[in-house]
């Protein structure tokens, strides 16, 4: 009988250990800035973490500008509130990456932006190779498979594939005010079909 050669399980298991542990490094160094606030380890967090918020900011379909303010507003955040952080309950990354999703929302609520929450996404819990990539549960993407066509596509798009709303305008070929109207039109959806589940 062959051995099987141990190739690609092998590797994601490698990959998978090394992500947990870098997640656990994070939520440390985290939780020991909480405590000592101590300037050397925030500037390790914000070196680390401020161009994933960034570029997470910038998935959510905002301007390059507006994501750099609201990447600083978050990791302003971070400093002021770090007491507040519990590793127990939330990775550093699911943490920052929250703060980072509320100030987002927040600033297009003023902005009188459609609105997209989806309420049971967050980002960053696993942070994989690229460190940035959101978490998104199998209950969402299995909500996502009931929309219509054209609504899944842009969602799809948009959150497993990270284009911004005029890269997916342009991709698709319509107009980006309809790339908008699609996915304010499936998080509706969503939102329905998740409390018809509670």
């Amino acid at each position: 009988m062959e051995s099987k050669p141990p190739g690609d399980d092998v590797e994601k298991v490698v990959t998978i250990n090394r992500d947990q542990s870098a997640s656990q490094e994070w939520t440390r160094l985290l939780a020991q800035f909480a405590e000592t606030r101590d300037k050397a380890v925030y500037v390790e967090l914000f070196s680390h973490f401020a161009p994933k918020v960034k570029a997470y900011i910038v998935r959510l379909g905002l301007t390059d500008a507006t994501a750099d303010e609201l990447m600083q507003e978050a990791m302003l955040a971070v400093w002021n509130k770090a007491h507040l952080y519990n590793p127990s309950k939330a990775a550093a990354s699911t943490w920052i990456f929250t703060l980072a999703r509320n100030q987002s929302i927040d600033w297009m609520r003023r902005q009188k932006y459609p609105e997209y929450e989806f309420e049971d996404w967050h980002a960053g819990e696993d942070e994989g190779d690229a460190g940035e990539q959101s978490v998104l549960s199998d209950r969402v993407a299995e909500a996502i498979k009931t929309l219509p066509e054209n609504q899944a596509q842009v969602i799809y798009m948009s959150f497993f594939e990270g284009r911004s709303h005029q890269e997916i305008a342009d991709r698709i070929g319509i107009p980006l005010g309809s790339v908008k109207s699609r996915i304010r039109l499936a998080a509706d959806k969503l939102k329905t079909i998740w409390r018809a589940e509670v």
